[in-house]
């Protein structure tokens, strides 16, 4: 069925209406309608403009530990058959984990130990440079982690929006905010929607609908700074690429003993980065550009305000990491996700045929196509 943002009266009932065009709503609504179920999505804006696509586009699975990792798995083969169904454009080149001293080598041969061939790979300092050109003189060694893969966030979501716009079945309605969910029933600004079962995929905003779930998981919000740049000299990345500070922020490599250390070390020579939250990574989009980032800040309610620090910070680690002069910026950006101290993944059940999913880690992209089955499969249990 086509897309729509007119009233919604008359409007036939739906087996499944998803609350949310996201990347955790998309994955709840084609997974829904492989099962051959009805499907309404509706969307609050004319697309999605929020965490989904203000990322990497980065399946960080190898950095997954316990279910987010199982999840993670099953993601990347459910995202690598979307793009042969929907045309979205995916690179299978993995991710390249970058070593600049003995520590943060040591992190990569731990995790290597544990993992084994064909999930972390070593590499000399000549392999990470042919993956990396240019990248700084003091490498001293890195991983490649063949199993990541990586899409262009500022299309992903919105093929799949389209491809499902076109299936039979589904409906696509945006323009339409939505003001309350119970069993069999969608309220929203544009008038009700008679549905079977509901899922709402609301990232951050689910304490609207849902505050006693948001008050129970501890949910705030995490604010992050981001930028678009040129890539030097037309270099060319097939992966991500990926940093100490990353190695001290993504839990398969920070639960390492190696992993603790690392940190302690960075505490000592480089405050700055931890207090800033920096996670010094990025990605090649499909046009050249490299997407650079980024850095964390918590709070109930984040401020919109960029300080200018952080941005410095991540361009002056950027060129230093890439082993160049200034970055040309093209755009910067702030993007807010939901965090939660007390869990990766909110799952509420507000009434028995209502589902409210939230990722709460920051991994939405890399996760959300191997959860949605399983909250279906209770859902609809």
């Amino acid at each position: 069925m086509s897309t729509s943002s007119t009233p919604l009266t008359g409007h036939p009932r739906s087996d499944l209406v998803v609350v949310g065009a996201g990347i955790v709503g998309l994955a709840h609504a084609v997974d829904a309608h492989d099962r051959g179920l009805s499907v309404t999505v509706v969307e609050r804006s004319s697309h999605a403009v929020g965490a989904s696509v203000r990322n990497f586009g980065h399946g960080c699975v190898t950095a997954q530990t316990g279910e987010n990792l199982r999840r993670g798995r099953a993601a990347r083969e459910r995202w690598i058959a979307l793009a042969e169904r929907t045309g979205l454009w995916l690179a299978r080149s993995g991710a390249v984990a970058v070593a600049r001293d003995a520590a943060e080598m040591a992190v990569l041969a731990e995790l290597a130990e544990q993992r084994g061939p064909g999930e972390v790979d070593l590499l000399t300092s000549a392999q990470v440079e042919e993956r990396v050109p240019g990248v700084d003189p003091a490498t001293t060694g890195g991983a490649l982690l063949p199993q990541d893969i990586r899409v262009d966030p500022r299309n992903a979501v919105h093929r799949i929006a389209e491809w499902l716009a076109a299936q039979p079945g589904v409906r696509m309605v945006y323009d339409t905010a939505v003001t309350g969910v119970g069993d069999g029933v969608v309220h929203t600004a544009r008038g009700d929607l008679a549905c079977e079962r509901a899922v709402v995929c609301a990232g951050h905003e689910v304490d609207a609908l849902f505050p006693e779930a948001a008050d129970a998981a501890g949910l705030h919000q995490c604010a992050l700074q981001m930028l678009l740049v040129d890539s030097p000299r037309d270099r060319t990345f097939a992966p991500a690429v990926l940093t100490g500070t990353s190695l001290v922020r993504y839990p398969a490599f920070a639960g390492t003993e190696s992993g603790a250390a690392l940190r302690a070390r960075f505490r000592q020579r480089r405050p700055e980065l931890l207090a800033a939250g920096v996670n010094l990574m990025f990605t090649q989009r499909p046009d050249g550009a490299l997407l650079i980032g980024d850095t964390h800040t918590y709070a109930p309610t984040v401020e919109p305000f960029l300080g200018e620090d952080h941005a410095e910070l991540l361009l002056d680690e950027a060129a230093r990491l890439l082993g160049t002069g200034p970055l040309r910026v093209r755009q910067r950006w702030q993007g807010v996700y939901a965090a939660s101290t007390a869990t990766d993944l909110l799952v509420a059940a507000p009434s028995p045929r209502v589902r409210a999913v939230t990722v709460t880690s920051g991994i939405g992209m890399t996760i959300a196509l191997g959860t949605a089955p399983d909250i279906l499969d209770d859902l609809l249990a």
